[in-house]
This record gives C-alpha cells, sequence and structure tokens, in this order.
C-alpha cells in the first residue's frame, strides 16, 4: 500500500464518522471539489485501504442482549489445525469475532447472544467443532463501556 497523504487520511476519518456523507458533503469538508475527492474514495477502496461501508445496529434492538468472550486452547498446534478451527467459525452466526492470539490461550471469540441457554449451546457448538480444543474461559460482560470501529488516523 502507498502512503496516504494528508487528504487521505482526513477523507477516512470524515467516512468512519460519518459513512453516509455525500461526495458533495465530504468533499466540502476536505477542502476538493467532487470529482477529485470521488477519484480519491475510489482509489481508497480500490487499493483495499476503505473495506466497506456498514449500519450500526442496536443488539438489544434484536434481542441480542449479551456478549461473551471466550478464550479457547487447543492441544495441538499446526497449520493445518488453524485452518480448521478458521472454517469452523467463520460460519458461526453468533460469533463476531475470532482471533489467534499469543499467551495462554490460542483463540479470543466475541459472541452476541440472546440469553444464557443459547451460550450455552453456543459454546458446547464451538467445542465439539473445534478439532484439538481442550479448555476455554469465557467471560459475559456485565457492562459495555467502549465499543468502537472508529481507528484514529493521525
Amino acid at each position: 500500500m502507498r502512503e496516504l497523504d494528508r487528504i487521505d487520511r482526513r477523507i477516512l476519518d470524515c467516512l468512519q464518522k460519518d459513512g453516509r456523507l455525500t461526495m458533495t458533503e465530504l468533499a466540502q469538508k476536505v477542502g476538493l471539489s467532487a470529482t477529485p475527492c470521488t477519484e480519491r474514495v475510489r482509489r481508497l477502496e480500490r487499493e483495499g485501504v476503505i473495506t466497506g461501508y456498514h449500519a450500526r445496529v442496536n443488539p438489544q434492538a434484536l434481542g441480542k442482549n449479551l456478549l461473551v468472550f471466550v478464550e479457547i486452547k487447543l492441544s495441538s498446534k499446526s497449520g493445518d489445525v488453524f485452518d480448521r478451527v478458521k472454517k469452523a467459525l467463520l460460519f458461526v452466526p453468533e460469533v463476531m469475532e475470532c482471533h489467534l492470539v499469543s499467551g495462554d490461550f490460542d483463540y479470543l471469540i466475541k459472541a452476541r447472544i440472546t440469553e444464557m441457554g443459547e451460550y450455552r449451546q453456543l459454546l458446547a457448538n464451538i467445542l465439539l467443532k473445534l478439532p484439538a480444543a481442550v479448555e476455554s474461559r469465557s467471560y459475559v460482560v456485565m457492562e459495555e463501556v467502549k465499543e468502537t470501529l472508529f481507528i484514529p488516523v493521525d
């Protein structure tokens, strides 16, 4: 990826704050006319700097009142095992994030669910599907203090 200049960074900052800006509004905010601004946004999309635009949905509106983090430890670690874990977890709809991490555990999973019964079922399904899963540790979130997708550009 090439180096982002000041205007690219300003575009990214503005779009992260409001992805529904029109190109005219965005151009005004970054000090360009609409055509060069649109060309920059398209280039940022093409280069994979901007990866998408999303609606942020309130989880409670969908009845997803519980947020759970789960640490998973594997008994064996190899490229093949990691690939099988990846394939197994990609299609679990409750899993919002899954990260291969360093430390005492191998994976950190973030899931949104409706209630504790669903959590118990989710955990059982995850542990059954994962090759070499030997231990898990769960954390049920009591209060969400901060959650953002915003990445500072400065």
